[in-house]
């Protein structure tokens, strides 16, 4: 049965408040912020040391023996990084949970895992007190995005051991928003829910978005006039690119908000009104950026986290991969956290070397969604002859001309990248949706 066109008119329309004003803490001195980050990582680290074997054995490797040791930022910087490797192998040595534990088992009430798209899933504890700081973390990204109690939050995506809709959902709990679970759904049911409920708010991936409304468009469905009016993006980068962000909004006729975190880190980031960036939440971690070469501070390089909330299994630097750009100037909307021009940029892992030229997959993302005609997409890169080869498949709108719409988007790549690409069309729903991170990007040179 299809989803029942809405009215043109937004039912129990909520009074759509600004996006949320920063809080005080948001607001403090780079002194203060540190000050406080300080008395919450030597209080983490003198647990650790006492009971976390894992965090113990690399402490003491360092020289650390005693949280007192650490008297200065310059100390917390000679502290050894941590790396999913590591981790990966900790686990392997130690199924199934490994040696970072700060408590005994009993202690702990949730377990979730990675999505395990590059080798084994990490397999993560929480203890009640961790899991609250997820809420708390989440409550941050609700409330910038201007999300309160009045809201019907619907979240569209499956219940799995993934973590990070999970804790969206308990922060819409702490916020005492009303919560819709999508989980065991087709995206046909999904958007008859949220009609039915008259969603305000959606949390899922930009991916998903995207596909929600493709569905929406060919059950004739009439999103705009719908009761969303914020979406909140996660799960995967996306959101933060301009192009994208003008495609979710366009369709839904909503703000959308970029968020940005990880199973074994925690909820980090999240957009204010001005959408201009991601801000750290430095309330809960300590932020900083790499060279991933020299490990020397950059404005444009690996993003490392330490988590404070957390400490029944933590991380301390550590590497995410994550390539970011700080700002250089502070945000006009008077937050003080650390700001992050255009969200995750990539992977610095992810980059891909194309006769001479470093790809990023947002960069193309960024060029392909620019023309509205096209749907889904996916990219290619081969070897022929030693000569490496980047075929892009689009999908393309009955209301356009493939080999035209194919020709603009191989001159835009052209102008853009510096790169020759073979666009090639395909039937429109040919290529894989995505209901968590899409994976369109492959490397099958050897």
């Amino acid at each position: 049965m299809k989803p029942k066109r809405n009215p043109p008119h937004k039912p129990d329309q909520l009074e759509s408040p600004p996006a949320g004003a920063p809080l005080a803490e948001e607001g403090l001195s780079r002194e203060e912020i540190a000050q406080r980050q300080w008395r919450m990582l030597q209080a983490g680290v003198a647990q650790l040391l006492d009971t976390n074997a894992f965090y113990r054995a690399k402490l003491k490797e360092a020289g650390v023996e005693d949280a007192r040791q650490l008297s200065s930022w310059d100390d917390y910087r000679r502290l050894p990084f941590t790396r999913k490797s590591e981790l990966s192998s900790d686990q392997e040595e130690h199924p199934p949970y490994g040696t970072n534990l700060t408590y005994p088992l009993s202690r702990y009430v949730r377990v979730h895992q990675t999505s395990g798209t590059k080798g084994e899933p990490l397999r993560w504890l929480d203890t009640e007190e961790s899991w609250q700081w997820w809420a708390r973390c989440w409550q941050r990204v609700y409330q910038a995005a201007g999300v309160n109690r009045r809201d019907r939050i619907f979240f569209a995506f499956s219940f799995g051991p993934f973590i990070g809709f999970w804790s969206a959902h308990e922060g819409a709990r702490h916020l005492n928003a009303l919560a819709i679970p999508g989980g065991g759904m087709s995206s046909i049911q999904r958007l008859q829910a949220l009609l039915t409920h008259r969603a305000t708010v959606l949390v899922c991936t930009p991916t998903y978005a995207l596909h929600l409304a493709e569905v929406a468009a060919e059950e004739q469905v009439d999103l705009p006039s719908s009761s969303i009016r914020v979406t909140i993006q996660a799960g995967e980068p996306g959101a933060g690119l301009p192009a994208t962000r003008a495609r979710i909004e366009e369709a839904w006729g909503a703000r959308c908000y970029d968020h940005a975190g990880a199973t074994e880190v925690g909820a980090w980031g999240y957009e204010g009104k001005l959408q201009n960036g991601l801000f750290v939440n430095e309330r809960e971690f300590v932020a900083e950026v790499l060279d991933p070469d020299s490990d020397k501070p950059v404005s444009d390089g690996e993003l490392v986290l330490t988590n404070l909330g957390r400490f029944g299994m933590p991380v301390l630097r550590y590497r995410t991969g994550d390539r970011v750009r700080l700002a250089s100037q502070p945000s006009p909307c008077g937050r003080t956290f650390q700001r992050l021009e255009g969200g995750i940029i990539g992977r610095v892992d992810d980059v891909l070397l194309v006769r001479g030229i470093n790809i990023y997959p947002s960069s193309v993302e960024n060029i392909v969604r620019r023309i509205g005609a096209i749907g889904e997409f996916s990219v290619e890169v081969t070897r022929r002859e030693s000569l490496d080869e980047m075929e892009v498949r689009i999908e393309v709108d009955d209301s356009a001309d493939e080999e035209d719409v194919a020709s603009q988007l191989s001159k835009n790549l052209r102008n853009a990248l510096g790169l020759r690409a073979t666009v090639t069309p395909v039937p429109f729903g040919s290529l894989p949706r995505f209901d968590l991170k899409a994976r369109r990007f492959k490397d099958l040179r050897e």
